[in-house]
């Protein structure tokens, strides 16, 4: 089967927590930040355009990401060409598991019925020029180990 390849552009953004709000004073009520919302909605774009009609995978999944930082403007030019080289990685927010938290439920019902398909799952976070997130899904076919 073909993998499902898209990409996410812009900086990534991770799953924020939920929000509450009270209304009168009695009834609570949680919502989803609108940064997170409006990114969700981005992923679930491009993984539709990805998709191209084809119906969601049924089975486990394989999925690989990369996701990549914008290289900060205040670094020197010598820092700044080690990140693009890969010396220097990015240990600062987004934190990559909710960033895939938030491009797993951009892609629910798209991509798949459920992220809880997610079986294997790679991801790697880097600085680059060009910040976005590169998606490969692949369904899995067969058994990955011998009984």
């Amino acid at each position: 089967m073909t993998p499902i390849r898209f990409t996410v552009p812009g900086a990534p953004v991770g799953k924020g927590r939920p929000k509450v709000s009270t209304r009168g004073g009695k009834f609570a009520r949680m919502y989803t930040p609108e940064k997170t919302a409006s990114y969700e909605g981005m992923v679930a774009l491009a993984a539709q355009q990805a998709m191209a009609g084809r119906a969601p995978l049924t089975g486990p999944a394989d999925v690989r990401m990369l996701i990549t930082l914008p290289i900060p403007a205040s670094w020197s030019k010598k820092k700044q060409a080690a990140a693009l080289a890969g010396q220097v990685l990015p240990t600062k927010k987004p934190d990559a598991d909710n960033v895939v938290k938030a491009l797993f439920d951009g892609m629910n019902g798209i991509v798949w019925a459920d992220d809880v398909q997610a079986c294997d799952i790679v991801v790697r976070k880097r600085y680059g020029e060009t910040p976005g997130v590169v998606v490969q899904v692949q369904e899995i076919q067969g058994a990955l180990f011998a009984a």
